[in-house]
């Protein structure tokens, strides 16, 4: 019977012949992972990031938004349209020209397209950003403005909802469904030109000299 590594240890000393076993290797060598292609790929999940996100503003703002201003408003905007935010009375006039049909309209349309919007955007804004910025302090700081509008959006998308839904919304109400749609706004521009900035600040693979 063959004697196990052990009994040989034991029997013969330092001077047994112990069968040496070789693990397979972990990394398959016939995949020739390069820093290349993951670069390609992150290029192609931010191409297809920034289209969706293009298509998701127009579906959401210029287009679904208008609709519903031009159908159930009689030409008064939708309140996530108003870069400079509103009060009060124009919210108590487009509770009073919509009807709960066009108010549960908006409502589903925020649950939809109003939300896969930031989201879309947040993420392929953080991806651009954790791609493009090498310093660590600066790339959070980048990434924070893509994070805010996320939240900031998402919580006007409820704000808008509620004030809507009451026939005499709280003046405290209104200005916090304005105050968030303002910065959601300008979160965006911020956003944009956080993006723009870290595609200047882009790193790029040193040549090698020959």
């Amino acid at each position: 019977m063959a004697k196990t590594p052990a009994q040989r240890i034991k029997k013969h000393g330092s001077k047994a012949a112990v069968p040496q076993h070789h693990l397979p290797p972990v990394v398959n060598p016939s995949t020739n992972r390069t820093p290349q292609k993951a670069e390609n790929n992150s290029n192609l999940i931010l191409i297809a990031g920034v289209v969706a996100s293009l298509f998701l503003f127009w579906y959401l703002h210029l287009l679904t938004l208008d609709q519903l201003r031009q159908l159930t408003t009689g030409g008064l905007a939708m309140p996530d349209s108003l870069i400079g935010g509103f009060d009060a009375n124009y919210i108590g006039q487009l509770h009073t020209a919509m009807d709960d049909d066009g108010r549960g309209q908006l409502n589903y349309v925020h649950k939809t397209a109003g939300t896969l919007f930031p989201l879309i955007f947040g993420f392929t804004w953080l991806l651009l950003i954790g791609t493009s910025v090498a310093r660590k302090a600066l790339r959070w700081a980048l990434w924070a403005l893509p994070l805010l509008f996320v939240v900031v959006r998402l919580w006007a998308n409820v704000a808008v909802d509620g004030v809507l839904a009451s026939a005499t919304p709280d003046a405290g109400q209104v200005a916090l469904a304005s105050g968030l749609t303002v910065a959601g706004w300008v979160l965006l521009v911020l956003s944009l030109l956080a993006g723009a900035a870290a595609v200047l600040l882009r790193k790029r693979p040193q040549r090698q000299v020959a």
